[in-house]
């Protein structure tokens, strides 16, 4: 199975959630949810999900639960397809 490693950069509490573009090997990533009780970081597993059109478990957060920068596993795509589906829902694209 086809996986990858993404670098986070996340900013909870926004007003308009999505991926934001690039951030340095990264992508920024803004969820509506405050960083309180894990609730970020569910709203940026589900919105990877929804992003990059995976099944339900497929996204994990593997470090950084408690900071802005985070690094997830992304089960079932390749590092290109999923830059390549981040950048087509970027808003500076």
């Amino acid at each position: 199975m086809n996986g990858t490693r993404l670098r986070l950069r996340v900013a909870p509490g926004s007003r308009r959630p999505g991926i934001a573009g690039k951030h340095g090997d990264g992508w920024k990533v803004r969820v509506s949810p405050p960083a309180e009780d894990g609730r970020a970081n569910d709203a940026v597993v589900a919105l990877l999900i929804e992003t990059l059109a995976l099944p339900k478990g497929a996204v994990t957060i593997v470090s950084g639960h408690a900071t802005r920068d985070k690094i997830v596993a992304v089960d079932g795509i390749d590092p290109a397809e999923a830059d390549r589906r981040l950048a087509e829902r970027s808003t500076t694209r």
